[in-house]
């Protein structure tokens, strides 16, 4: 047992080693593109976009644009999940509704992102635009994940539950549950990441009143490069933060199960 911890705190280090040389590297190939280019509204430096990060983040409404953005994003993302929950499951048990869901889901799948902000600025207010944004491009993820889970499970263990009776609530809880799950959770970090990216993109071109995007449309219009950049930086940041803390819960949840 102490050599297996030993051996999981040296992989430890060296991921974070590894972590830290890449970020290093990016650093400098962004430094010497930076020197290449010689204008920092073209390609700002990493120390003016740091300058930038720490203005934006000592500003007054730097947090209130934040949760306004990351609340749309989690809206969007919560809607997703439990509609591709229920349509993925259902369409799983169901042959019948699997072949009716299959046109839709080419459809949504094949619509550019550009065309579901410009329709949902006609549909609906600059504040919900991101939010529906996120749901029509994750949806599709969730439902595919959960269905081909449901259609994978073992036929041989279905069959012999069924021989012995199980009870439905038995054979959903201890059969397909721990089946499906790591189709799940591989929807729950694909929908996030994918969802995320679409709330922002549809607040640049929304601007809602408090919005990580509309203040990168802000920066743009006013040419300060450094400041879009920072901005993309927290967005990539806050998505890490989300994605680490699904990937954590699936761990404690597989261990749970072992």
């Amino acid at each position: 047992m102490k050599n297996f911890i030993m051996l999981n705190k040296r992989f430890f280090k060296k991921d974070i080693i590894l972590f830290i040389l890449s970020f290093i590297v990016i650093i400098f190939v962004w430094k010497i593109i930076s020197l290449v280019m010689g204008s920092e509204i073209l390609m700002p430096s990493p120390e003016k976009t740091f300058a930038g990060l720490i203005k934006i983040m000592t500003r007054n409404g730097f947090l209130s644009s934040v949760i306004h953005s990351i609340s749309r994003g989690i809206l969007g993302f919560l809607i997703s999940f439990f509609a591709g929950m229920v349509f993925g499951v259902a369409a799983g048990f169901n042959k019948v509704l699997f072949k009716m869901m299959e046109p839709p889901m080419a459809i949504i799948k094949s619509i550019p992102l550009m065309s579901i902000i410009l329709v949902a600025l006609i549909w609906f207010d600059s504040g919900n635009v991101p939010v529906f944004a996120g749901f029509l491009v994750s949806f599709p993820i969730v439902y595919t994940n959960v269905s081909e889970g449901i259609k994978n499970v073992d036929k041989k263990i279905i069959e012999m539950a069924k021989s012995y009776r199980i009870k439905k609530i038995r054979f959903l809880t201890e059969i397909y549950i721990p089946a499906i799950s790591p189709f799940i959770f591989s929807a729950a970090i694909s929908s996030m990441g994918i969802g995320w990216k679409a709330v922002i993109a549809a607040e640049v071109l929304s601007n809602p009143i408090k919005a990580i995007g509309t203040d990168m449309q802000l920066s743009r219009i006013y040419l300060q490069t450094d400041r879009v950049i920072a901005w993309t930086v927290i967005a990539v940041i806050i998505s890490f933060i989300f994605e680490t803390i699904l990937r954590a819960v699936q761990k404690k949840i597989i261990r749970w199960k072992m």
